[in-house]
């Protein structure tokens, strides 16, 4: 698998850094929930990602897991070929909050190119991954300041946007 480009490191390290203040920024358009936040991380996230490679970095799949809904499970099983309680038992776990999650990282569908061996049938979660170009982002703000640790985009995407 590649490894993290020394930049998307230096991204991330800023991240951990502001995390605290990106954190006060975010709760507060989670309350006030500003009528053009939507427009400006749609339009920070095709910035971002006109210039960037996800294939490049991987970290979501290196380090997360999304949740895996059922039709998840379905689809990725027959994708995969195997039962869906096979699917589960072996790679699969129940979380606090009761949703099946990877057992462990990196993702078991992640090649060493990159790419996700099951792209067409990934789940949902991947699918939407980063989550910045999505409406209501006032919603996931939490979620938003926690995936700047993780995704060198979302961290550079909320930069500019905490800071403009």
């Amino acid at each position: 698998m590649q490894e993290l480009s020394d930049k998307d490191k230096e991204i991330l390290a800023l991240a951990k850094t502001n995390l605290k203040t990106n954190q006060l920024v975010l709760r507060k358009w989670n309350k006030t929930k500003p009528k053009d936040l939507d427009q400006r991380f749609t339009n920070a996230h095709e910035k971002e990602f006109a210039k960037r490679d996800c294939l490049s970095c991987a970290n979501c799949c290196k380090t997360t897991s999304p949740i895996f809904r059922q039709p998840d499970i379905r689809r990725m099983a027959k994708a995969l070929r195997i039962k869906e309680n096979q699917l589960v038992a072996q790679y699969l776990k129940l979380d606090e909050d009761d949703d099946y999650v990877l057992k462990t990282s990196p993702c078991f569908n992640l090649l060493p190119d990159n790419t996700c061996a099951v792209y067409e049938d990934r789940p949902l979660a991947c699918r939407e991954y980063p989550h910045t170009d999505r409406k209501n982002m006032y919603q996931i703000m939490d979620l938003t300041a926690q995936n700047t640790l993780i995704c060198p985009a979302v961290a550079s995407i909320v930069e500019k946007i905490v800071n403009s």
